[in-house]
């Protein structure tokens, strides 16, 4: 499932716990990126994962690829949260392909990720 977690007024902010699914992102990530990118014209997102990869459905996997699509000039800031080393060196290393900035962090900087992935 998804949460959103209490941040800034201009980050989308998330922890994936358990199964992620497509309904998530229907119901809860979709709904709140477009109405941050409608107001701030911009995306600065963060996700926590309380979970592994594995555990998102084909469904959430695709529904990720769309908002990434549709909103591919808009982000600015993303902040992935998580302790696995791998996602953390591929978060940031994503800045050389796509727009905007890309920062992996350690479960035990979310506070600190908060504030990078708010900072205009």
């Amino acid at each position: 499932m998804i949460q959103i977690i209490n941040s800034p007024e201009n980050v989308a902010a998330f922890r994936a716990v358990g199964e992620v699914t497509k309904e998530d992102y229907e119901t809860i990530v979709v709904p709140t990126i477009e109405a941050l990118v409608k107001k701030t014209d911009q995306l600065n997102f963060l996700l926590e994962l309380d979970t592994e990869l594995a555990s998102f459905t084909a469904g959430a996997w695709w529904e990720d690829l769309m908002i990434g699509i549709k909103n591919f000039g808009k982000w600015n800031r993303s902040a992935i949260v998580t302790n696995s080393d791998n996602i953390i060196t591929f978060t940031n290393g994503f800045s050389f392909i796509a727009p905007g900035e890309y920062k992996g962090f350690k479960k035990q900087e979310l506070d600190i990720a908060l504030l990078w992935v708010s900072a205009t």
